[in-house]
């Protein structure tokens, strides 16, 4: 586009009002810019003029709507002169707002008037201390950026909710908290159920848009009108997306976890994913719709990647059943001809061309086998569960009681060294002080004591963690049984009753052994591993 002559261009009153800035007073107010700036206009024989606006946006970042629409008639050569109140209301950005004032716009040939500051960039004499004043500006946002920071940080750690967003199935208490919401909850519990059960988040948002269930978006538009993630032309559009969102949020647990994400910088208002050692988590702060067992279930199955048939479904064992030699997943083989019990499972390495050997096991055989042994351990656990939990330890102390012994005399040998480093490092300050040991010495002999110390605190938080295993092992088994006390007998495999109860099983190769094939099946339950009620040979 053709520049205008400076006749034909007008001045730009750019205001600008933060949410930070609304703690200040009306003194900056949108509507007190705008006055300012007319009246400076009519003082100065200023007629053609036009307002740029940017309500609610940060200082630090120059992507606001209205300042880029004032940008780009700037660069359409409309736009001879840019007003503000002062520099805090352009920006607080101290590199950006100078590589504006004091590089493009004189390019551009736009001239920069800051009121209150005395800015004007035709006298060059009174702009001396401009650079001082956007360095202060951006000071003062970084200032204010850590004080809302620590206000944050500070309601985080006290087990309020950070996040605004109510999760779908509650509503906001009269409290603050959340509660019930009578009418979604149930769906919460459904999706959980399904998943459980072995389904995807594919089929699960089929389902609901099957059964017409309206969508979070839809349940938002309808109580506040809001139209974020609403789609009047169908309310019912349920996504794998939105159902994978719901099937992640451990609120459901009844539990409020803070920190998930932080900001970079205050110049930056991207918002990235914390690491969850740097999330802080509260425990009861609001009634749970998911219990933890129907929670780690769902979780196991979700980290357990499960690939369709090209028929459109997955078997009921995949995404958990493994190949002993290359530690692979194997794969469904069905077609559209078979029967289910043509149906078969094998090595996808095999498969692929790329070695190791077929593993191959009938879908029908896997089913009865995993059925039977379930109905033994379920049996055993349900008719005598205190021999049944002591089995379990025994053998699992059996396994590992060599290995604690070791670690209780290592332990035992770290903590007397650390405590001889205390006095060796004791003495070594008193012998500087006394003039015997100088500083140099001191500081050298200090410093290779303190590094072998940390190293071995480091090395004794790992080995009480292996020596309390005991512990954590019998919690594991207590967990295990209660999921056993909510099945009854049962006479089928479903989907929800092995995801419940198995982590994993491990196919070996068919062998020979006296004349008669045998394969060898391993089970590991969940948070039991391994044990002596799981098959060892399926004879073929």
């Amino acid at each position: 586009m053709n520049r205008q002559s400076d006749m034909e261009k007008w001045a730009a009153l750019y205001v600008r009002l933060s949410r930070d800035d609304e703690n200040e007073g009306d003194s900056n107010s949108i509507s007190h810019q705008i006055d300012l700036l007319t009246r400076y206009c009519k003082e100065h024989g200023i007629s053609d003029y036009k307002v740029y606006k940017d309500d609610g946006f940060s200082g630090t970042s120059f992507n606001r709507p209205g300042f880029q629409e004032m940008l780009t008639d700037i660069e359409a050569g409309l736009v001879g002169a840019v007003i503000v109140k002062d520099m805090s209301r352009f920006g607080r950005n101290y590199l950006e707002v100078g590589l504006y004032t004091e590089v493009r716009f004189p390019e551009l040939g736009v001239r920069f008037i800051a009121v209150n500051d005395g800015v004007d960039s035709e006298r060059q004499i009174d702009n001396d201390l401009t650079p001082f004043r956007n360095i202060m500006n951006e000071w003062y946002a970084k200032d204010t950026s850590k004080k809302i920071r620590s206000v944050f940080y500070n309601k985080g750690m006290s087990g309020q909710r950070l996040s605004t967003n109510i999760p779908y199935g509650y509503i906001k208490g009269t409290d603050g908290s959340l509660a019930i919401d009578e009418e979604t909850a149930p769906v919460v519990k459904e999706i959980f159920e399904l998943c459980a059960e072995g389904n995807g988040t594919g089929r699960i948002a089929r389902t609901l848009r099957e059964r017409r269930i309206p969508t979070p978006g839809t349940i938002e538009f309808r109580r506040t009108g809001r139209t974020r993630n609403y789609h009047p032309d169908d309310p019912f559009r349920w996504s794998d997306s939105s159902v994978a969102n719901i099937l992640a949020q451990d609120a459901y647990l009844g539990r409020t976890t803070n920190f998930k994400t932080t900001k970079l910088s205050y110049k930056s208002k991207k918002t990235v994913e914390n690491p969850p050692e740097k999330w802080v988590t509260f425990e009861n702060t609001h009634e749970a719709i998911i219990d933890i067992d129907t929670w780690d279930t769902v979780q196991k199955a979700r980290q357990q990647r499960r690939r369709p048939t090209k028929l459109g479904d997955m078997g009921m064992f995949s995404g958990m059943i493994y190949c002993a030699d290359c530690g692979q997943k194997l794969y469904l083989c069905r077609t559209s001809t078979w029967t289910h019990e043509q149906e078969y499972y094998n090595c996808s390495t095999y498969r692929c061309h790329r070695g190791c050997s077929p593993h191959y096991v009938r879908a029908t055989v896997l089913e009865e086998l995993v059925l039977q042994n379930l109905q033994r351990v379920m049996s055993y656990a349900q008719e005598d569960e205190k021999q049944f939990v002591q089995t379990l330890l025994d053998e699992k102390n059996a396994m590992r009681s060599k290995e604690r012994e070791k670690a209780k005399r290592q332990l035992s040998k770290h903590e007397r060294r650390i405590a001889e480093i205390d006095g060796i490092v004791q003495k070594l300050y008193e012998d500087n002080y006394s003039g015997k040991l100088t500083d140099e010495r001191f500081a050298k002999l200090s410093e290779g004591y303190e590094q072998e110390q940390a190293e071995l605190k480091a090395t004794v938080e790992k080995l009480r963690a292996d020596v309390d295993d005991a512990e954590e092992q019998a919690k594991d088994i207590e967990r295990f049984t209660k999921i056993v006390r909510k099945y009854l007998y049962p006479t089928e495999l479903t989907p929800s009753l092995l995801h419940s109860l198995v982590d994993k099983i491990i196919v070996h190769e068919r062998e020979k052994v006296d004349g008669e094939i045998t394969q060898k099946i391993e089970i590991l339950y969940s948070f039991v591993g391994v044990n002596e009620f799981s098959p060892e040979y399926h004879k073929k």
